[in-house]
């Protein structure tokens, strides 16, 4: 994703977005959430597994590659869950997309230092980081309807 603005001397520049990813595993009515383990500031605070999409890679194959590294699972990713969110100072985004667990896989905490199925009662009871906390308003509705 590029965007630009004009600098100091009102030229345009251009740079580059880098494209961070999450996956909002659904099934039975509940969405995985994953508590982080590192770096100390946010260890212990809940996020969507996922991460950097690398160069030449999609959106969805690089959620299907995270999900392998982070949580030992097979994923099938489907439609987008919420908008595009900012962060680290506007210079990246994070795009969530819901998925699905194939083949009976079940998530293994390889990353993080737990994980937690939660229903869209339950939403509330974690500490999401600043980024994926906007997801979540977006994703209740996909857990109380199916």
């Amino acid at each position: 994703m590029r965007t630009e603005r004009a600098n100091h001397g009102g030229q345009i520049e251009r740079r580059d977005l880098k494209v961070i990813v999450g996956a909002a595993i659904i099934e039975d009515g509940r969405v995985l959430a994953c508590a982080r383990s590192a770096p100390p500031e946010v260890a212990g605070m809940f996020e969507f597994p996922g991460g950097k999409v690398e160069p030449g890679e999609s959106e969805t194959a690089a959620l299907v590659r995270e999900c392998a590294e982070e949580l030992a699972v097979r994923v099938e990713i489907g439609e987008r869950v919420g908008r595009n969110v900012r962060m680290a100072h506007g210079r990246s985004v994070l795009k969530v997309y819901a998925a699905r667990l194939l083949h009976g896989d079940r998530p293994q905490a390889l990353e993080h230092s737990a994980l937690r199925w939660l229903t869209a009662a339950e939403l509330d009871d974690v500490t999401w980081l600043p980024a994926d906390a906007p997801i979540v308003a977006a994703l209740r509705p996909m857990l109380t309807h199916g």
